[in-house]
């Protein structure tokens, strides 16, 4: 058996199908990690579900920032953005179906034996292993509660930007949610940054990778995670960054996690989402 992990999707299942006809992927006998945001912006996020959903048990995936605003949506919450994709999996006759499935992934998948942990964005420098389990266990109950829609109610924001073990209710939940799937600086102080989305080295002045803070509680924790697309591959001894930019016109990419040497394989993708350039230009204006 072998188990692969891979970077967004963001709805672009060709490259996908290419790259599992490249791995020869089994789904009698190999596992399939997924890192989230399967779905949005790109052309096929509905057909992406219903395929990953019909791998059944050979395929693990955890929920990124767009399968929660797509189950908001759902919910009768949040507003559709210009950029979003969801309609067809929302007027979808199997929709029901589709969204209860998500509704019950987690947010974060650890496996002992294998010894690597799955997650969209990232853990908080503050948290330990079980501190992150346990936190992330708090959102999936509420995510798969009857009383789910409230929780979407008070999805949206991005306060608090600090974790506190004192933090309770919704004020904690959006933290717990916002750090595991939106997470990708933390400032000096450090609190969740969500403006900045450029490779590390374009970073401001203050601003550090949450996977570079000094003394985070989790580096000995080996975390393979998706969402920022500007990174790139990152392969390190505890770290595995997989969001090669599919969408933007950059790669899919696989690591074999059962490899020592990690395998990774990769395939082209065809731009299905350009930059939004002007949005770039106007933050451009403001910070003069």
């Amino acid at each position: 058996m072998a188990v692969y992990a891979v970077g967004d999707l963001q709805g672009c299942l060709e490259p996908l199908h290419r790259l599992l006809d490249r791995l020869r992927f089994d789904p009698a006998a190999d596992q399939l990690w997924l890192v989230g945001d399967l779905v949005n912006r790109g052309p096929q996020s509905l057909e992406t579900l219903r395929f990953v959903r019909g791998l059944g048990a050979a395929a693990t995936t955890v929920l990124g920032n767009h399968e929660l605003h797509l189950l908001a949506l759902a919910a009768g919450v949040g507003k559709p953005k210009r950029s979003d994709t969801l309609q067809a999996v929302l007027d979808a006759p199997d929709a029901g179906e589709l969204l209860d499935w998500l509704r019950h992934r987690p947010l974060l998948h650890h496996d002992a034996a294998l010894g690597w942990t799955l997650v969209h964005a990232g853990l908080p420098p503050q948290w330990d292993l079980a501190q992150a389990r346990a936190c992330a266990a708090e959102v999936e109950q509420a995510l798969r509660s009857s009383q789910s829609a409230q929780f979407f109610a008070h999805m949206y924001g991005d306060q608090p930007t600090h974790w506190s073990a004192s933090l309770s209710g919704t004020q904690r939940l959006r933290y717990v949610m916002n750090a595991l799937t939106r997470m990708r600086y933390i400032t000096a102080d450090g609190g969740l940054e969500y403006v900045c989305k450029t490779a590390p080295e374009q970073a401001p002045a203050g601003l550090t990778p949450w996977f570079r803070v000094p003394h985070r509680r989790n580096r000995d924790v080996r975390i393979v995670f998706g969402h920022w697309s500007t990174l790139n591959l990152i392969r390190e001894a505890n770290l595995l960054a997989l969001d090669t930019g599919c969408l933007w016109g950059g790669t899919l990419t696989a690591a074999q996690l059962d490899d020592p040497d990690l395998g990774i394989t990769a395939v082209a993708c065809e731009q299905a989402k350009r930059p939004n350039t002007a949005k770039k230009r106007r933050r451009r204006r403001e910070d003069r």
